[in-house]
């Protein structure tokens, strides 16, 4: 895998819209933050438009991306939320000169999307907060993103949890958010599991609707191959007047128990105020015992 140049001080990080609309004033604590780092900050195109629930039509978005991308003194491309339509312009993006000079893509939740399109050319991504999360962020969740773009070591030590799985795995690690790795399946975005390690997370789904995704990875044989899995948060979950019994850890816990794999569960990612950085593509140890997990990025 290729890892993008680590930053810099005196580099230049552009902030846009991938999918749902934004106004500038909201990514301030996020402009504020790139700036204490020594950073320059360029806001895109999309910042402040709107075509109902996104940032701009389709065409802005990905024109804006693209730009980005195609331009040398940029170094890195920071979303700025996440909601729904990045898939909308995945395939309007060019990404030839990104492949000869790749920058830090930087987000998570819908940003999925490009990271699997993205790790599939054997380029690293970063799934962190998004810009207009900056505000509400733990300390630990901030400064594993400036670790992760300026190039410093990155463990994390979990607590235990009874769900685990105890052993011992090294693999990339891939993957997102449950729900967009789901809706890509098939298409030339879907990440590649086999020899991977896969993380997941989500947020307000039915529970009924997580088994579901799960039971469709199951049977077409995602899980055979995979060599540990990541559980990050699975927040705000929902139910019917008729419960499905289990919660999503324990959905997830019953579709994974007959693979013989190092599962660690609650890993401090997702949509959560501790959302820690993960280079999605790296290399990355794991090793589960009775007393907890840590996850090394080699």
């Amino acid at each position: 895998m290729i890892t993008p140049e680590f930053l810099k001080k005196g580099d230049t990080v552009g902030i846009l819209a991938t999918a749902r609309k934004i106004e500038l004033a909201t990514l301030q604590p996020g402009i504020k933050l790139l700036e204490s780092w020594g950073l320059h900050v360029v806001i895109g195109k999309t910042i402040g438009k709107e075509d109902h629930q996104l940032a701009g039509a389709d065409w802005l978005r990905a024109t804006d991306f693209q730009e980005m991308m195609d331009n040398p003194s940029i170094k890195a491309i920071w979303a700025g939320k996440g909601g729904y339509g990045t898939v909308r312009i995945v395939d309007r993006l060019d990404f030839t000169k990104f492949r000869k000079n790749p920058k830090w893509i930087i987000g998570f939740s819908d940003m999925t999307v490009l990271h699997s399109h993205i790790n599939n050319m054997g380029i690293e991504t970063l799934h962190a907060l998004m810009a207009m999360n900056v505000k509400t962020a733990t300390p630990d969740a901030i400064e594993s993103l400036r670790k992760s773009l300026f190039g410093e070591s990155l463990v994390y030590t979990l607590p235990a949890h009874p769900y685990n799985r105890m052993g011992k795995a090294s693999g990339e690690v891939v993957g997102g958010n449950l729900s967009v790795l789901y809706s890509i399946l098939g298409s030339r975005s879907e990440v590649d599991y086999k020899g991977k390690i896969l993380f997941i997370e989500d947020l307000d789904e039915y529970l009924y609707h997580i088994d579901r995704m799960m039971m469709n990875l199951k049977r077409n044989g995602y899980f055979d191959g995979i060599k540990a899995v990541v559980v990050g948060g699975m927040t705000e979950m929902k139910d019917n007047d008729i419960p499905w019994g289990k919660d999503a850890l324990q959905i997830i816990q019953d579709i994974l128990k007959d693979y013989q794999i190092p599962v660690v569960y609650n890993f401090p990612a997702g949509h959560i105020k501790d959302n820690r950085a993960m280079i999605l593509g790296k290399t990355v140890s794991i090793e589960v015992t009775q007393n907890g997990a840590t996850v090394r990025f080699e």
